[in-house]
């Protein structure tokens, strides 16, 4: 095959598997509106949304999370 022919086919490749996740994601998002799925974590905690403080004591951490580094790289 030339090499032409086989970017060609890639590329329309690469354009069906895009427009397939395009109308999944759509599908999804109709079904978070509609409430059929539920946007969160799995263990039944939400977390307080970024910004909305209700207090000023920083709310507890999943147990995953209490013994991380306070900086991770950079200068």
């Amino acid at each position: 095959m030339k090499q032409q022919t086989i970017v060609t086919i890639v590329l329309v490749l690469l354009v069906v598997i895009t427009l397939v996740q395009a109308l999944q994601l759509r599908g999804l998002q109709v079904k978070v509106a509609e409430g059929k799925v539920s946007v969160g974590s799995s263990s039944g905690t939400t977390a307080p949304l970024a910004g909305s403080s209700s207090g000023g004591s920083a709310p507890a951490l999943p147990s995953n999370l209490e013994n991380l580094p306070t900086m991770v790289g950079g200068c």
